[in-house]
């Protein structure tokens, strides 16, 4: 199985913009006529009744968000000389281990669907056919948060499309089922993501499923920056983790997916290998693999306060790579 076979079944980066902006088009265009010949409202007393009546209604306000793990020990108190909203950043030479920033690195925290480079990490050094069908099923359902999924009960998929939408797109029933469907069922996958883990020297690291649903995957940003280190190692990793995006076929439908880090469709970005994560006890995370002034970096990001802000946050190292006179160096340990 190679990666030629898998860029083959997938239709990667943009290939259905066309079939899809033509019938939106006409679309908008009947939409539009239509909207030309309706009839003038009846009376203004009409809409002033059900304005009436809308404003009766009773208001539904959303809860306010859990607050982090980070939150809740207190991290986003500390500064840092790039007023980062990540509560936790590393970003080290990926060739002699210097680190070139750090704040509060050694934190455990939850770190979602970082969890997925993990599982990808596992399947792929399995060397589990590619090619192999897999089916998603009742199991993979998420319980713990309740997420959507496109990937219906009954959906099959290659295992190597599963990975890459797990990589991608961060779903989450896909990684589910590449666990569930390692040698031995869920435990010893799970078992094979701690024992990876020790095995790299990620000391401060626990996994408890394969999608990061869980806030019991734990680990602090120097563990990931190994865990990414060793990912890289792969090309198929490499390749789908960076993919913009995919259409793959499910049944008689096309669905299309895209992934979750906008950093891959930025020119001024030449990344390697990335992951994004997000649930309310971790806060918005991610890790990669990035050439930046010159230099193979890695950078983690944990716990970022705002939808938008792990981006933020990464645009802000860059800039201040480009232009500040690096640390002298610090090795990781």
């Amino acid at each position: 199985m190679t990666l030629a076979w898998l860029r083959r079944s997938l239709l990667l980066t943009g290939m259905f913009t066309a079939l899809a902006t033509a019938p939106l088009a006409g679309m908008a265009a009947k939409n539009s006529s239509k909207t030309a010949a309706k009839p003038a409202a009846k009376s203004t007393s009409t809409k002033s009744s059900r304005s009436t009546k809308s404003s009766r209604r009773a208001v539904v306000r959303a809860a306010p968000p859990r607050p982090s793990f980070g939150q809740i020990q207190g991290l986003h108190a500390s500064d840092d000389p790039l007023d980062l909203k990540s509560s936790v950043a590393l970003v080290i030479d990926q060739d002699t281990q210097q680190v070139l920033f750090s704040k509060n690195p050694q934190a455990v925290l939850p770190i979602a669907s970082i969890t997925k480079l993990m599982t990808a990490l596992i399947v792929t050094e399995a060397h589990q056919p590619l090619d192999e069908t897999l089916t998603i099923s009742q199991a993979d359902v998420d319980t713990e948060k309740g997420s959507r999924s496109r990937l219906t009960v009954g959906t099959q998929l290659s295992r190597g499309e599963m990975l890459l939408l797990a990589l991608m797109s961060s779903e989450n029933r896909a990684a589910h089922a590449l666990g569930r469907h390692y040698p031995g069922g869920m435990d010893a996958f799970v078992e094979a993501m701690n024992a990876k883990a020790q095995l790299l020297g990620m000391s401060d690291t626990r996994y408890v499923e394969p999608t990061g649903l869980s806030s019991g995957n734990q680990s602090s940003a120097v563990d990931l920056a190994r865990l990414v280190g060793a990912a890289y190692n792969h090309p198929i990793l490499r390749e789908l983790s960076t993919s913009r995006e995919a259409q793959v076929d499910v049944g008689k439908r096309q669905l299309q997916f895209r992934s979750t880090n906008g950093l891959v469709r930025n020119p001024e970005w030449d990344i390697g290998l990335q992951k994004t994560g997000y649930i309310s006890e971790a806060g918005r995370c991610l890790v990669m693999q990035a050439q930046l002034a010159g230099r193979k970096l890695i950078m983690v990001l944990l716990d970022s306060a705002g939808k938008y802000s792990r981006i933020g946050d990464a645009e802000r190292i860059r800039k201040w790579l480009d232009t500040a006179a690096l640390p002298a160096a610090t090795q990781l340990r």
